[in-house]
Parts: structure tokens; sequence; C-alpha cells
């Protein structure tokens, strides 16, 4: 399994980029950051100075969007940056959150979203793309090679990453909503014609170290509780849209799973500038229950056998959220004492 770090672009952005370096030197392989130009600094001004300070990981945004930027100033920018850096960039891509909630806009639709893909993709592969009537690619741009993973949640998203994404990203740790969702990806390919093993599977949620003790599970609670609120405000809209209680566990109904869906009903509005931040009020009403099956909390071990559950499921790649207060010790622990055992080395004599 490969080990990605999602971080907020908060300034200062040396900060960010020591996080960044710190995470390669405990075997991540991946550095992801938010990406919502108002509520942080801008990601790809960051990445250039990440991907300088470091040698091998992979940067990219968890998620984009197809709204906030022309998608072929998208392109461009990974496209330099691999340029510059040697093909190490990746491109998480979704409808669309706070950045365009905060500025008043909704989220793309997931036609839209399709179309910004058909476009980002091909440039920043050094290949063409029709944009607006026109044919365009990057004539500096040929050796440059981009991934884009797809953010969903709903089963029409689901259905969309498992036609045209490179990779999956699903944005919370709960093993039965983990094996529907990575169903109904598959399926979606297949039925596309596609390879449904090619379409890697990555998992994104906080993750939280603690020393075993129910204080420490707790603190550990309340200091992951805002992504629940987070991931509520997707599934209030998929609600909404599709209804609740439907699906199966195979990821074939066309309604929301209850484990997605139940906790949300004493939801009241959401303050985007809480966004993403531990002690936030307006995450209350997520219980402990779905903070434990979203999130990983607790003492290491706890950490690798949840891992090995997900890993099980087909998920490649686990991206741990670090918005909390306990950072750097939350990156030491799973360097010194998650990754080695979740990803046990060969021996040197057999």
């Amino acid at each position: 399994m490969d080990f990605g770090v999602v971080l907020q672009t908060d300034p200062p952005a040396w900060r960010v980029v020591d996080l960044a370096r710190q995470a390669e030197l405990y075997g991540f392989s991946h550095v992801w950051t938010f990406d919502s130009h108002l509520l942080w600094q801008e990601p790809f001004v960051i990445y250039s100075q990440i991907l300088a300070a470091t040698h091998r990981v992979t940067v990219g945004p968890m998620v984009t969007n197809p709204a906030t930027r022309d998608w072929t100033v998208t392109a461009s920018l990974f496209a330099t940056l691999n340029s510059m850096f040697g093909n190490r960039t990746i491109c998480g891509i979704g409808r669309g959150d706070s950045s365009v909630r905060v500025t008043g806009g909704r989220p793309a639709t997931l036609a839209h979203l399709r179309e910004s893909i058909e476009v980002i993709r091909p440039l920043a592969n050094g290949g063409v793309a029709e944009y607006q009537g026109s044919k365009l690619r990057f004539p500096w741009g040929g050796e440059s090679r981009l991934p884009v993973w797809v953010a969903a949640y709903g089963p029409k998203a689901l259905t969309l990453a498992g036609q045209v994404g490179d990779g999956f990203i699903l944005q919370l740790a709960d093993p039965d909503i983990t094996a529907w969702s990575i169903a109904a990806v598959r399926r979606a390919a297949a039925d596309a014609g596609r390879d449904s093993g090619a379409v890697t599977i990555c998992v994104a949620a906080p993750a939280y170290i603690t020393d075993g003790t129910d204080a420490g599970l707790a603190h550990g609670r309340d200091q992951c509780r805002w992504f629940g609120g987070m991931v509520g405000n997707h599934v209030a809209d998929l609600v909404a849209r599709y209804g609740a209680g439907g699906a199966d566990g195979a990821g074939g109904g066309t309604a929301v799973p209850p484990a997605l869906s139940e906790y949300i009903a004493g939801r009241d509005g959401y303050d985007y500038n809480a966004h993403g931040k531990a002690g936030s009020t307006h995450t209350d009403f997520v219980p402990d229950e779905v903070i434990d099956r979203f999130c990983l909390i607790g003492p290491p071990q706890a950490h690798v056998a949840r891992l090995n559950e997900l890993a099980a499921l087909g998920v490649d790649q686990f991206a741990l959220y670090l918005q909390h207060d306990h950072k750097d010790a939350t990156l030491a622990a799973y360097g010194e004492q998650v990754i080695p055992q979740v990803n046990t080395r060969f021996a040197a004599r057999l």
C-alpha cells in the first residue's frame, strides 16, 4: 500500500513544505493539499517548493475542480511542474466544494467535470485536446505525464470515476462504504470496456495516533470531528438528489447507503470559515460512531488493523489528513510503526 499525506496550505508556506519533507523521510509517496484559494494559499505555488525540497514524492490537489481555473491553465500548471521536476504530479479532481461555495458558486455538474478531464488530461500528457472549437497542445510539454484521479461519493460520480479516472479517491475510511464504492467504480470501468483493475483506489481520511487511553481516544475524536462535518456537506447534496437507504452492499442501488447518509439528520448548515478545522462547533452533530468509522484513531496497532482491512478490499493508497494538533507525532508514528507493519520488507536471505 502506498501512503499519502493531505495538508492545508495555511501560512507560513515553509511549514507546509517542511511537513512534506518530513513525510517523504518517513516513507510517504504522495503529498496532497486542499485547493481552496480564498481559505488557504495557492497550492500550485507551494508545490514548486515542495518538489524542490524533496526527491521522490508526487504532489497534487485533493482535490481541484473545473470551476476556479481555466482548464488549459490547470493543465499548464501540471505540465510545467512535470517539466521542471520530472513527472512528479498527480491531479485529484472533483465537482468542487469550498473553493466554489465560498465565492457564491455551485459545484460543477458531472458533465462539466467529465469535459474538463477530457481537456486537462491530454494536454498534461503531451497530447492534443479539443477546447472551445480548437485543437490545442503544449509545444513544450511532450514529456509531461499526469494521472487524473476522480473524487466521488454518489452513484453517478462513482460511475464517472470508473469510466474515465486513472484513479478513484474516496474521502472516508469506513470499510463497508469503501467496499460499496469500489464495487461501483469497478463495475463502471468494466461496463465501459476498461480493465477494472487498472483504476487505482485511494482512501483518504484523518489519522490520529493516541496513547490507547479512553481520554486519548476522546481527544482524538474531537480533533477529527471536522471531517464528519465535511463529508456530511457532500452527503447532504447526495441525499437531496438520490434519496437515502436504498443502495445494496455491492453498489448496485441508486440511493445513498444508510451507512453514509443517516448521521446527517442532525446537521444544521455549514460554516466554511471553519472548513477542515479541528474544534469546529458546526460539526457537533457528528457522533463518535461515525468518527470511528470514517477516520483512523487509536494506537498504532489499531491503524495497522484498519489499513490491512482496507488493503484487502483493494485500496492501493491511504492518504491521511493531518488537520489536527498531533501532526509531527502522527507522521513519526506512521513512518516508524505503522507503514513498516503494513508494508513488510522482503528478507535479505531466503
